[in-house]
């Protein structure tokens, strides 16, 4: 009888405890998170922020103000392949974002295919004449890359966007 009743014992033991160690352990309720019975009394409508929940309701909760701009980052990372000698000396790995007027997200991410073709080529071509080589993080040499990757966008997108951003950039050296 104790054989069978030992291995149920424990295992009400070993819930018990990692249930008390969740309860401890979980995160504060943020000051705004009313659904874990938080102590701050409702507005006197009695159904919370209003302009809140009027955002909510009709789906523009997350939309920006009127002329501030969206920051679109690109889906996937751009690996460059530096070449010298006939043989790949380094890989450069590149993240970008786009700064586009607001509303215009959806506009990016339908012609994304395209705009990552232009990019590639850029990019390419900033490799082949030395922009990764050396001092490849040199504020010159960043500004002349920004430009160039602008330029090609701007043949994609029009006046939509209004910069590219590189956010992350490395080299690894073979």
């Amino acid at each position: 009888m104790l054989r069978k009743l030992l291995p149920v014992l424990l295992a009400v033991v070993g819930l018990g405890g990692g249930l008390g160690a969740g309860l401890f352990l979980r995160p504060a309720p943020e000051a705004g998170d009313h659904a874990a019975g938080g102590a701050e009394p409702a507005p006197a409508g009695g159904h919370g922020d209003t302009a809140t929940e009027d955002a909510e309701a009709s789906g523009h909760a997350d939309e920006p103000e009127d002329g501030a701009p969206e920051y679109v980052k690109m889906n996937n990372q751009f690996v460059v392949p530096v070449v010298e000698g006939g043989r790949v000396a380094a890989m450069v790995v590149l993240s970008l974002s786009l700064e586009v007027d607001a509303g215009n997200t959806e506009a990016v991410y339908q012609r994304e295919p395209k705009l990552r073709d232009v990019f590639l080529q850029v990019l390419f071509d900033h490799a082949n004449t030395g922009g990764f080589s050396g001092s490849f993080t040199d504020g010159s040499n960043l500004i002349t890359l920004r430009t160039s990757l602008k330029e090609a966008a701007a043949l994609v997108l029009g006046t939509v966007l209004k910069d590219v951003l590189i956010t992350d950039i490395a080299r690894q050296d073979s």
